[in-house]
């Protein structure tokens, strides 16, 4: 498949390339890099008819997806939790014109209806209730009433769940960063999450660090998300115009990796 890079500038690549994820994700290899190639590249296809207006991207991480169309939309923000990721991507970034990066406390001072395109991409799994709630008010009041907002959640469900668990274990054995320590199931947990329903729940474990000012960041892990419950809660402020998948939208939601929401305001 084509590099969802590769029409970077060489400059603006070596910048994308040190990012803390685009390290392990973009530019990684075997099926989790596969994987990870096709979800960036899905985004921007998913944001590319909205080119031009205002983005604003929730949960921007280390910046990867506005640097890469930054040249389709040259005026945008991107929102982050963790301080130094923001001081990381103002740093790499801090030549692209338009582009600037703030913290999340930033965010409720952004004007009312002052994006197009509101973008939150593996974010909302790992919000507690509460975090949702707000990130989803936020996002409805920051989208132009002729907006668009799109989301992107994993799908830990349904055989999918099936072939996630197997990759993650694999990879814990082979001491990819980030997998020894992965989160399990039960067998009657995975069992419930196979053959889950829309409202299909489990117990989700609460995770809990602290922040650099000492605040407590409270999180979840992917174990126990349910796509079809958020959807349905996206449903109550926005019109659900589109579900797509991905890295293989023709098998729907059975084995893909992400499920994507195209949403308009209601």
């Amino acid at each position: 498949m084509q590099d969802p890079a590769s029409n970077t500038p060489a400059d603006e690549r070596d910048a994308l390339r040190s990012g803390e994820y685009a390290r392990k994700q973009l530019f990684g290899k075997g099926l989790i890099g596969w994987s990870h190639a096709r979800r960036f590249a899905a985004a921007q296809r998913a944001v590319q008819p909205y080119a031009g207006r205002p983005l604003l991207d929730y949960g921007c991480g280390d910046g990867t997806f506005l640097a890469l169309v930054h040249d389709r939309f040259p005026h945008s923000v991107g929102a982050e939790i963790d301080p130094a990721l923001v001081a990381d991507a103002q740093t790499r970034f801090g030549g692209m014109q338009g582009l600037r990066f703030i913290h999340t406390n930033e965010v409720p001072a952004l004007p009312d209806g002052s994006f197009g395109v509101v973008t939150c991409m593996e974010v909302l799994e790992h919000c507690t209730p509460d975090a949702v709630e707000r990130v989803i008010g936020e996002m409805r009041r920051l989208v132009a009433a002729d907006g668009v907002v799109i989301v992107s959640v994993p799908v830990e469900t349904g055989p999918a769940l099936l072939v996630k668990t197997a990759a993650r274990a694999v990879a814990g054995l082979r001491g990819v960063s980030g997998y020894q320590d992965r989160e399990r199931h039960t067998m009657g947990e995975l069992a419930r999450m196979v053959f889950a329903g829309a409202e299909t729940s489990i117990d989700r474990p609460v995770y809990e660090t602290r922040r650099p000012d000492g605040t407590p960041n409270r999180y979840h892990g992917h174990k126990g998300f349910n796509w079809r419950r958020l959807a349905a809660r996206l449903r109550r402020d926005f019109h659900l115009r589109e579900t797509r998948f991905s890295p293989l939208p023709v098998v729907g939601g059975l084995i893909n990796s992400q499920a994507w929401f195209t949403c308009t305001p209601r």
